[in-house]
């Protein structure tokens, strides 16, 4: 049997990271032939920059996916994530870091309480995490109906500043993927995620941490909404009581998207970057086509159904 070469070793176990790339590149074309403003530097470092709250979000929920669950509190858990940030901070610089510290630790403990129900309840995910949702959204309309508080000034630098150029926040998401990325790939914890979702009752037979595993994957899941809620105020300045709600499907779109099967078990979170990049390089040129949001949201729609189709079929195959 020939030896396969190291190019074609990659491609077949990142198949869904290299059709994103490829997906992206022909997008990239596309774009340049609409407008000539697509193809300016600022253009493509604004997607970056869109790119970046997704992303965060998508990030939590492949972790998720990978142990075959599903994260379904992430849009109701950013939008009083978000509300409390902006309400107790108003407008106070010195509350930056104590705010900022707090709601990630909210965020955990709202994770960690989605795993520990899923454990304990031992029913699917997608039911606790979708009553989670509903009791988030019911405290985030509680605490306010419309928007509450400010950002301070210069906490816009979060999503806005720039180093070298770069935006901020991009750079700040593609470090935090390459050490997720490095976590799954050489920490025991990160293989352990995979064999969960591979196989539960295989990973339970071996005497997997399968427990564990399950509330850490949702505490991370919760880590990444309070950075997405703490991104959202500082990009627009306010929290807001549903300004979460299109996130619960959008952070699935680069997940599946990226290569990850909803079964569990294969995928990875490099896949998922490139699926948020995709996603937001779609609006991008949905934009410079004058096509409203409303079919932007169904595109999205589409692509998700496509993508789980492919990867079923995929599935089926091994």
């Amino acid at each position: 049997m020939a030896k396969q070469s190291p190019l074609s070793t990659f491609v077949k176990r990142n198949r869904g990271l290299v059709v994103v790339i490829v997906l992206l590149f022909a997008l990239l074309i596309f774009g340049s032939f609409i407008s000539d403003r697509f193809r300016t530097t600022s253009n493509i470092l604004n997607v970056f920059e869109q790119s970046s709250g997704l992303a965060l979000v998508s990030l939590g929920q492949t972790l998720a996916i990978l142990t075959g669950g599903i994260d379904m509190s992430v849009g109701s858990m950013i939008s009083l994530l978000s509300l409390l940030t902006s309400g107790l901070m108003n407008g106070d610089p010195a509350m930056i870091l104590p705010v900022t510290a707090g709601i990630i630790l909210l965020g955990c403990m709202i994770g960690a309480i989605n795993g520990i129900g899923i454990v304990m309840l031992r029913i699917h995910p997608l039911i606790v995490t979708l009553g989670m949702g509903a009791v988030l959204q019911g405290i985030a309309l509680l605490y306010s109906l419309g928007p509450a508080g400010k950002a301070p000034p210069g906490f816009k630098f979060l999503a806005y500043g720039k180093v070298l150029g770069l935006p901020v926040s991009a750079l700040f998401v593609i470090a935090l993927f390459i050490l997720v990325a490095l976590f799954l790939r050489y920490a025991r914890l990160g293989r352990y995620i995979y064999a969960v979702g591979d196989d539960q009752a295989g990973a339970r037979l071996m005497g997997l941490p399968r427990s564990g595993v399950i509330i850490f994957v949702y505490t991370v899941s919760g880590f990444c909404c309070a950075l997405m809620a703490i991104y959202l105020v500082s990009r627009f300045g306010v929290g807001q009581p549903y300004t979460g709600v299109n996130y619960t499907l959008a952070s699935i779109t680069p997940v599946v998207v990226g290569g990850t099967l909803l079964a569990g078990g294969r995928g990875g979170v490099m896949g998922t970057l490139f699926g948020a990049y995709l996603i937001s390089l779609i609006n991008n040129v949905l934009n410079f086509m004058d096509v409203s949001t409303h079919y932007q949201l169904i595109a999205q729609g589409l692509i998700v159904i496509a993508a789980v189709s492919i990867y079923v079929e995929k599935r089926k195959r091994i």
